[in-house]
């Protein structure tokens, strides 16, 4: 490699994986010498089902407080974030337990910077100020998709003006997480789709940057090959254990930093950055978005990365070299989208039942570039200009 740039891996979070794993929360808490915690956790499906009353009772069985937060919806909004803010400091209390997927454990994030901050917790996700602090985290994991329970990772929506924005600091990795792959098994198909769809991108945006390390580069190829393999299998057959197993882990290692070191940058993230405007003004799933996002994003920059389409294409879908490059990188976009669609995965805006109007697709594309004050991308630095074509091609 002939890049000077410094990549880093830091991985705190104790991962308890396997079957049983969530009942080994309440020593969990202990050990981390909690004892007044803020359960946070999204639809009612736990509570109806009895998991949420057992794993209180296991807190309880340690002498540990709890009060409850419930309501997180995907794509969490910044004004239940805020209610755990108050309700934190109203109770004094000081430790958080997200019990969902990323969406749950992405807003006890935010409520975990909000409670070490006086100001507006959102001034640290526009970057007007940067955090130094904040309250500690672990989680049961229901959902295997967006890697929230290893990253350093927190990406939240604020409903006044549907702005989707991201924060990045090691304050918020995990203490712990408690990996059951058996408590992902009712997933939705679709869910369990959009699921595989995310952790198989955060995988491909650190694999397309300029340069890759070749052990990393081959971690990357694996991966990838092993979710979509899963994916199917989980997708046929829900309570397929290995399947659902290989998703779990996946999507920890995916996003905790693991798959970019060594390489030429943290990644290159347009594919997110513009699919975030596309679920914030739409409320999709980020999944299905980015499914829709990325085979548009690798048609516009083909030209200069076709190197690493293709040998993406080679790596992963097995396909053979014709000696022209850019023949083969439109062949690896379309196995791609063949492979979204036969996992129920949207290739189009239209295909989301969206009507995507040109004012629509400007807004976002203003959203996306914050105004025309930056640029997304690594290889490819992308514009307003620039995300609205990614964006027409995707409608």
């Amino acid at each position: 490699m002939g890049n000077n740039t410094l990549t880093s891996y830091f991985a705190p979070t104790k991962v308890t994986f396997g079957k049983g794993a969530e009942n080994e929360v309440g020593k969990a808490l202990a050990k981390e010498g909690a004892t007044r915690v803020l359960v946070h956790y999204g639809s009612d499906r736990i509570v109806k089902n009895g998991f949420l009353k057992k794993i209180l009772s296991l807190i309880d069985a340690e002498g540990i407080y709890h009060v409850e937060l419930g309501g997180v919806v995907p794509n969490p909004r910044l004004s239940l974030a805020k209610k755990g803010i108050e309700l934190y400091k109203k109770e004094k209390l000081d430790f958080i337990l997200a019990i969902g997927g990323g969406s749950v454990i992405d807003s006890a994030k935010c409520i975990a910077y909000g409670t070490c901050y006086d100001g507006d917790v959102w001034d640290i996700y526009t970057k007007k100020h940067t955090p130094v602090k904040a309250n500690p985290i672990g989680c049961i994991l229901t959902m295997a998709a967006a890697g929230s329970e290893m990253s350093d990772s927190s990406v939240i929506t604020n409903e006044e003006g549907n702005l989707k924005r991201g924060s990045n600091s090691d304050y918020v990795r995990l203490r712990f997480a408690l990996e059951n792959p058996e408590l992902t098994m009712s997933l939705p198909p679709y869910q369990t789709a959009a699921a595989v769809v995310d952790i198989m991108m955060h995988t491909m945006e650190r694999y397309f940057v300029e340069e890759t390390l070749p052990l990393s580069q081959e971690f990357a190829f694996t991966l990838c090959r092993e979710v979509m393999k899963a994916g199917q299998k989980a997708i046929e057959n829900p309570e397929d254990y290995d399947a659902r197993a290989t998703i779990m882990w996946a999507s920890s290692v995916s996003h905790n930093g693991f798959m970019a070191l060594g390489n030429s940058t943290r990644g290159d993230w347009a594919s997110h950055q513009i699919e975030h405007e596309l679920s914030g003004m739409y409320d999709v799933a980020h999944g299905a978005g980015l499914a829709v996002i990325w085979p548009a994003w690798a048609r516009f920059v083909l030209p200069k990365m076709k190197d690493k389409i293709a040998l993406f294409g080679y790596n992963v879908f097995g396909i053979s070299p014709s000696g022209d490059k850019e023949a083969d990188s439109i062949v690896c976009i379309e196995k791609m989208e063949e492979f979204y669609k036969s996992i129920g995965m949207p290739v189009r805006i239209k295909d989301m039942g969206i009507n995507a109007t040109d004012e629509e697709l400007e807004t976002m594309a203003e959203k996306c570039s914050f105004f025309s004050t930056r640029k997304v991308g690594d290889v490819v630095k992308l514009g307003k200009e620039e995300i609205l074509e990614i964006y027409r091609l995707a409608r």
